[in-house]
Parts: C-alpha cells; structure tokens; sequence
C-alpha cells in the first residue's frame, strides 16, 4: 500500500516510516526545505531506508503545497504525526503551537477530503488531553471528558473532537490515537526521560571533567513507559485493521460496518507498570555504569504545571487488533542511552 506521512524529521516517525518499509509498502513523507534535511536521519535510519521514501517539499501551514501533493498523489492512507509536542514549549508559544498543531491539520484534512476521501486519516493526539483527571478518576478511558492542562493538549484535543466530528458526519475516514509515554531513539533532549539519557552520555565522553551531577526535574509524578516501536506498532495494526473492515465488508459483533471509524484509542503500557519518574532515572544511571552520579533539581525541567499520573485504559484496543506493548522497558532505556552516546561522538 501507499502511506503519507508527516513528522518525519522528529522523533516517532522514523521508526514508522522504517516498519512501514520493512512491511513492504511505499512510503511518502513530507519535508520543510529542499537543503537536505532528510539526510539528518542517517542518525538512525540507514541511506538505503532514506531513499526509499519519497520526498514532498511543503509545510502543514501552507494548504496550497498540501493540496498540490494530494491532487497528484492518490494514498490508501495518511499517518499525522507532525506537530509542536512539547508542552513547556505550549506555554511559552501558545499561538505557534495552535497555527502548527490545529490549523496544520485542518489545512491536511481539508487537502485529504477535497481529493480523496477515502484515504484513511490517523491522527496522533496524545494522552495530554485528558490533563490531571487520572489522580481524580483512576485510570483514563477514551470516552471521558478531554480536560486539557497545557495548550499543547489543548491544541491537540481541538483537533481530536474535530476529527471525531469528520468521521462521524461522513466527510472522511480515520481513527484517533492517544499515545501515552513512549520514548526511544531520537526523542528529544528537552523531553523527560531522554534528557537524562542525553546528560549521562555526556557524562561518558568527558570522564575527564569529573562533574557528575544529573540535572533533573519532578521524579515524583507517575508515568507508564513503552517504546516508540510498540507505539509505532500499535499506529500501524489500527491502521491495517481500517483496510480490512474497508476491504472485505465485514461487520464487528454488533453490527458496525467498520468500529475503528471516527474511534480515539489509547495506547499505553500495562497498570502495574507506572513507576515515579525517578525509577526511569536511577534504571538509565544504572545501565550507564557511571559512578557516584548526583541528581540535582534543575528548574529547566522541573515543570510548574505538571500532571501528577497517567494511567491509560488500553481494553478498546487489545479488543481492536490485540495490541499490548512487547519491548521491556531496559532494552528501550539502553537503546536510547546508546543513541545519545552515538550522537554525541559524532
């Protein structure tokens, strides 16, 4: 098949763009810029994997460069993974924020419904929307109120309803995902998790300096973490689940000609696996063998607004396509603690 996707210079889509590849089907992505910037992937894909893709030059903002690309390009479906996903960033540029994540996306759904209607759309929102309900509410289920805390989760559930509102009236054909914690290779330094990674790799390549205190933020709120590859699985299978109602005309047990629809669905690790963030550190210090590390609060990632727990409800989705995550948790640490000490040797 024939997938588009956006985000591919960040952090999750080249590992999509990799199992969709590795699944045989031909991938198109979209870039800023004609200056090479694809080629910045070698830091995790291979030159072979990013010559195989196919190359648009335009940008979420600008609906004409999108539209020019879906009126001569015909796809069984769309991955939507670009956007401005940090929340402390949210904060600081709430207008950048709503021009990249909402009105990017409106301006890729309306190129999508002008040209080609029966493309699937998976749109990546994020378990953000839900906002602090889960110290409130327990654990999150994908039809409760989206209580936003931070105008990154705002910016995403706006578009969240709004594709629920496309699909439902019939204008398009797509599915919702709500990813909670996931990292991986190339997650950003800025985002928890990966900063540590990314200090202690420095830490490696300068044993010579002797500083070893660890900058850190809040390790007390509660997280479950996956690995982008299991996330990125779990994009793909609901995807692939979408064709095959589509395909064959079948019907779910209760009748729905296609139940995934118009539908959000978690994606989230086990219940007994929510740790404090602090776990994540200590494994990471660990796996490093760096000695006599010091955490010390840093107030560039110690977050004023920060949500306390996120605990997810996957049941929608193993009944879906029976996903659940299959990465342990140290592989996913060591794979991202090596990346950066790969990086950082460059």
């Amino acid at each position: 098949m024939k997938y588009f996707v956006t985000g591919i210079t960040g952090f999750a889509c080249p590992h999509l763009a990799r199992l969709l590849l590795q699944e045989g089907h031909e991938v198109h992505a979209l870039i800023r810029g004609s200056n090479g910037r694809h080629y910045d992937l070698l830091d995790f894909l291979s030159l072979e994997e990013i010559e195989k893709v196919i190359w648009h030059y335009g940008d979420l903002t600008d609906y004409d460069s999108l539209l020019n690309i879906f009126e001569n390009n015909q796809y069984d479906g769309v991955f939507h993974l670009g956007a401005q996903s940090h929340p402390p960033t949210s904060f600081l540029y709430p207008r950048l924020t709503m021009k990249n994540n909402v009105m990017g996306t409106i301006n890729l759904m309306m190129a999508i419904e002008k040209t080609q209607p029966e493309c699937v759309f998976q749109f990546t929102s994020t378990s953000e929307v839900y906002g602090d309900e889960c110290k409130d509410v327990g654990v999150l289920v994908e039809d409760m109120p989206l209580r936003p805390s931070n105008p990154y989760g705002t910016s995403k559930a706006m578009v969240d309803l709004y594709v629920q509102e496309r699909c439902k009236n019939g204008y398009m054909k797509g599915f919702i995902t709500r990813a909670f914690s996931h990292t991986g290779a190339r997650r950003g330094k800025n985002f928890s998790i990966s900063w540590d990674a990314f200090h202690l790799a420095e830490m490696f390549h300068t044993p010579h300096i002797g500083n070893r205190n660890l900058p850190v933020g809040n390790l007390k709120t509660q997280r479950i973490v996956i690995d982008v590859m299991d996330c990125m699985r779990a994009y793909y299978l609901l995807m692939q689940k979408f064709h095959f109602y589509e395909n064959n005309l079948v019907k779910d047990v209760e009748g729905n000609k296609n139940p995934i629809n118009g539908q959000a669905y978690n994606v989230c690790g086990a219940m007994e696996d929510v740790k404090e963030m602090g776990y994540f550190t200590d494994m990471l210090i660990d796996i490093s063998g760096i000695k006599d590390v010091k955490k010390v609060i840093d107030k560039r990632v110690y977050r004023p607004i920060d949500i306390q727990v996120q605990v997810g409800d996957t049941t929608k989705i193993k009944r879906a396509i029976g996903w659940k995550p299959e990465v342990p948790l140290r592989e996913t640490l060591t794979n991202l603690y090596n990346y950066w000490v790969r990086k950082l040797s460059l």
